[in-house]
């Protein structure tokens, strides 16, 4: 069975939009991501029906609550046949495993990973919080606390995925945004890597948006970068 390294986040307002991406893709070739914008204006419909297509879906709603709550909702998105969902890690080892016992323990499970602290973080925001330490130091702390809670991963920047890596084994998934094929534009990413630098690096599965999504042919897009990780 293949394992596609690439997610293509379908960061689109309108389930049309989706598919019209959606439907220049092979579901063998690579996975999809669907977030925050798409499932609310469109709702688990999307989902089911990428899924009826033969892509797996990882669900980015990054869910932080109460633990009840919480594992009611990945339950919910587990019963929608996703591959992949999440949650935050700062929602507390308790909430991280509720979350992990609602999707039970069949060999079918989605993975369900934890984002540490957002890429979009800084000294100063982390400093808001009344966070203590370092911000590297604080994603070390919430990763041990994700995988002693029983989850299967992280969301993490490419920079820090060679030491988790280290810290945590083979099996650990990595899920790494920012990733630009070389000579692309950065776009709002300020901390980038190529897919082969962090593939390299220990990232397990990288999420790709625009040098995919807003390509002329993106079917041709994606072979490329499916390419320079040979």
């Amino acid at each position: 069975m293949s394992d596609p390294k690439i997610i293509v986040a379908l960061d689109y307002p309108t389930a049309d939009a989706a598919y019209a991406l959606s439907s220049q893709l092979d579901p063998q070739r690579c996975r999809l991501k669907v977030g925050k914008e798409l499932f609310t204006r469109s709702g688990p419909a999307v989902v089911e029906k990428l899924v009826n297509d033969g892509f797996d879906i990882f669900l980015d709603l990054k869910y932080h609550d109460i633990p009840n709550t919480v594992a009611k909702a990945c339950q919910a998105a587990a019963d929608l046949g996703v591959w992949m969902l999440n949650v935050h890690a700062q929602g507390g080892g308790a909430m991280m495993s509720a979350a992990r016992e609602a999707i039970g323990h069949s060999d079918d499970r989605p993975y369900l990973i934890a984002v540490t602290l957002l890429t979009s973080m800084d000294q100063t925001t982390f400093e808001q919080l009344g966070l203590q330490g370092s911000i590297a130091d604080t994603v070390l702390r919430l990763a041990k606390l994700t995988e002693d809670s029983g989850l299967d991963g992280v969301v993490c920047s490419a920079q820090e995925a060679t030491t988790l890596r280290g810290q945590h084994g083979d099996n650990f998934q990595l899920i790494t945004p920012g990733i630009r094929p070389a000579n692309s534009e950065q776009g709002d990413q300020h901390r980038t890597m190529t897919p082969k630098q962090a593939i390299d690096a220990g990232s397990s599965y990288l999420v790709i948006g625009r040098p995919i999504t807003a390509a002329t042919d993106p079917m041709a897009a994606l072979a490329a970068i499916e390419q320079s990780l040979i």
